[in-house]
C-alpha cells in the first residue's frame, strides 16, 4: 500500500461519510405569512397542509376589505384572485396552491411576483379531497401582471 493509495482511500471514506449524513442536517423550514379572512375554514385547511409539509406559518387575520385592498396593493389580478394570500420569500402566493409548486417555486426563482390558484377548485388542497378534484391550472404571475400556466392538475 503507497501513500498515495491511502490518501485516495481517506478522501473516499470521508466523501461518503459526508454523504450519508447529508439527509441528516435538517433543512430551515420555509418561513410563509398567510393573511386571510377570519371566517374562512378552506384557509385553515391549506394552512394544516403547508405545517404538514414542513412549511413554518404565521398568520395574519384581517377584515375582507382590507384583504381585497392587500390584494390589489400586492398587484394581482383579479381574475387570479382567491380567498388568502401568502407571502413567501419574496413572492405571493394567491389561494389553494399546491406546497409543491410553492417548492419548485422557490428552487427555480424565476422573475416573477408568484403563483396563484384562482377561485377555490375542488380537490385543491384545502377545498375538499383530491379524489374529486376538478381540473385547475396553478399560474405564475409576472412582474407585469401577466399570466402563464406553471402547473396543470387534471381532474380526478
Amino acid at each position: 500500500m503507497t501513500k498515495h493509495d491511502l490518501s485516495r482511500r481517506t478522501v473516499l471514506a470521508l466523501v461518503a461519510g459526508c454523504l450519508a449524513i447529508a439527509p441528516l442536517r435538517a433543512a430551515a423550514p420555509v418561513a410563509i405569512t398567510v393573511v386571510k379572512d377570519p371566517d374562512c375554514g378552506c384557509c385553515e385547511a391549506w394552512i394544516d397542509i403547508l405545517r404538514a409539509d414542513g412549511f413554518a406559518v404565521t398568520t395574519q387575520v384581517i377584515d375582507y376589505d382590507a384583504l381585497q385592498a392587500l390584494k390589489g396593493q400586492s398587484g394581482i389580478p383579479e381574475p387570479m384572485r382567491s380567498c388568502h394570500t401568502a407571502r413567501v420569500e419574496g413572492y405571493v402566493i394567491e389561494g389553494h396552491v399546491p406546497p409543491a409548486d410553492i417548492r419548485r417555486l422557490l428552487a427555480e426563482r424565476p422573475a416573477a411576483l408568484g403563483l396563484a390558484v384562482p377561485g377555490m377548485p375542488l380537490g385543491a388542497p384545502g377545498m375538499g379531497p383530491e379524489a374529486q378534484r376538478e381540473a385547475y391550472d396553478v399560474h405564475l404571475i409576472t412582474a407585469d401582471g401577466q399570466t402563464r400556466i406553471f402547473a396543470r392538475y387534471d381532474a380526478a
